[in-house]
């Protein structure tokens, strides 16, 4: 099925809730390495993805209400999000599709207050989801 194809400064918006964290979110901004041009933005290929990175990111966890901070990024893309036929420079164009597989890595840990001091979150990482938002609505690929 054809799908918007990503381009240069298409935003990764993360949903809020990986798990039991709950994550201030902030959109992650795609690059694209493709050959092609959209609008004058290079077209997203497969593994641009991998090079969304948020940082800074505030989280709680009922348990941990002290907030701690981690770092956004996409894990997976779901099946729809990647062209089967349209490439760019021999690899698949990246597509608007529906949802990824996102990933909280844990910088600082929330803490859960105590009488005898703060208890860390032991969670190293979360997972989520999200979905992209692009600004051409004009080439398809599929």
């Amino acid at each position: 099925m054809a799908d918007f194809i990503l381009t240069t400064g298409d935003l990764a918006m993360f949903n809020p809730t990986f798990g039991s964290a709950i994550v201030t979110v902030i959109p992650g901004n795609l690059t694209g390495t493709g050959k092609g041009m959209i609008n004058k933005k290079m077209v997203c290929v497969d593994g641009d993805e991998k090079t969304v990175m948020v940082p800074g990111c505030p989280y709680i966890t009922a348990s941990h209400p002290i907030p701690g901070v981690g770092m956004l990024s996409i894990a997976s893309l779901g099946g729809d999000q990647k062209a089967k036929r349209t490439k760019s420079n021999h690899k698949p164009v990246l597509l608007k599709g529906s949802t990824f597989t996102a990933k909280f890595q844990v910088m600082a840990p929330a803490q859960q207050p105590t009488p005898a001091g703060p208890i860390p979150d032991p969670v190293p990482q979360y997972s989520g989801t999200g979905t992209f938002i692009t600004t051409n609505m004009r080439v398809k690929g599929t």
